[in-house]
């Protein structure tokens, strides 16, 4: 049930109507992981520097989280800073510093090899793509995660890792983007012509969305009055869902529901404080008690 994951370890600068804040440890790995790490065994794939020190690395610390597979470089972590406005969904982006990413190759420890799930976060699907060559088999499954940027600057290498893949987590504009298609649910159908078998589109605070084998279903977000820091709030959902997927250890139908309502409850803790805060501090009560508020909300037993 451990689940490899490749990502970035960060640092963020931000603001939003919550407030403004420096320095605050984030990146895609460390959200994924944060999360995931509450129903399965994490072994984690990154590039930290020279700022990634005793305070950050502290925060995996109890978790059943191998930073084994984490190279240590001269210099800084990945540093991205960003602001929100009124519209908590879109973050404009005004600065971005990859440091020691910018060389990032990543180095599989041989027991990482043989890892059952994969997760490829967002970074360049080259790079994904070597990951996934360089397993000892094939996973069970393996899930990936994109951005804009490699869907416009990089579409042949991306669509070559799509076609290797069993899951793709994305956002909607992304989605649309990928599939030129401006209907969420037709651009779903067309991504998974191109080879993921499930798809899940992130919609901010109006949920997201899952299609697996030509069905969509929509799930809500969890109703919150205060948004304090949505940043990391994807990563987060990603290693909620996949998490429990692992735990599981199958892609049925039942399976990828009631991991869409885990994500979302990982994600609505994420963004109850700035950074990886709330998330680090999170209980295992906690989440049951919110996946059962969360099947109230939408009507379902079972979880």
């Amino acid at each position: 049930m451990t689940l490899l994951a490749i990502g970035t370890i960060a640092f963020d600068d931000l603001e939003s109507p919550s407030g403004k804040r420096e320095h605050l440890f984030g990146g895609s790995a460390t959200y994924f992981s944060l999360s995931a790490s509450n129903f399965c065994p994490v072994q984690l794939v990154a590039v930290v520097g020279e700022d990634f020190g005793p305070k950050e690395e502290s925060v995996f610390a109890g978790r059943p989280i191998d930073l084994e597979g984490v190279s240590r470089r001269k210099g800084k972590c990945f540093h991205w800073s960003g602001s929100y406005g009124e519209d908590l969904n879109e973050a404009r982006t005004l600065m971005t510093d990859l440091n020691v990413f910018a060389d990032f190759d990543p180095k599989l420890p041989e027991h990482y090899r043989s890892a059952p799930y994969l997760f490829l976060a967002n970074i360049d699907p080259r790079l994904q793509l070597e990951v996934l060559a360089g397993m000892a088999s094939r996973p069970k499954w393996v899930a990936l995660d994109t951005m804009n940027y490699w869907i416009e600057g990089a579409r042949g290498s991306l669509e070559k890792a799509l076609s290797e893949i069993d899951i793709l987590l994305i956002n909607e504009a992304e989605a649309k983007s990928l599939a030129k298609e401006a209907n969420a649910i037709k651009a779903a159908k067309i991504i998974s012509s191109m080879g993921p078998r499930a798809i899940v589109i992130k919609r901010g605070e109006y949920g997201a969305l899952l299609s697996n084998g030509g069905a969509c279903f929509p799930f809500p977000a969890i109703p919150t009055e205060t948004v304090i820091d949505p940043t990391g709030a994807g990563d987060t959902f990603a290693g909620g869902f996949l998490g429990f997927l692992a735990s599981q250890g199958n892609m049925e139908e039942k399976t990828l529901r009631k991991g869409m309502l885990v994500g979302t409850v990982m994600a609505s803790f994420a963004i109850e404080s700035f950074g990886t805060e709330r998330l680090a501090a999170v209980t295992k009560p906690e989440i049951e008690e919110r996946l059962s508020m969360l099947a109230n909300i939408i009507g379902i037993s079972g979880t």
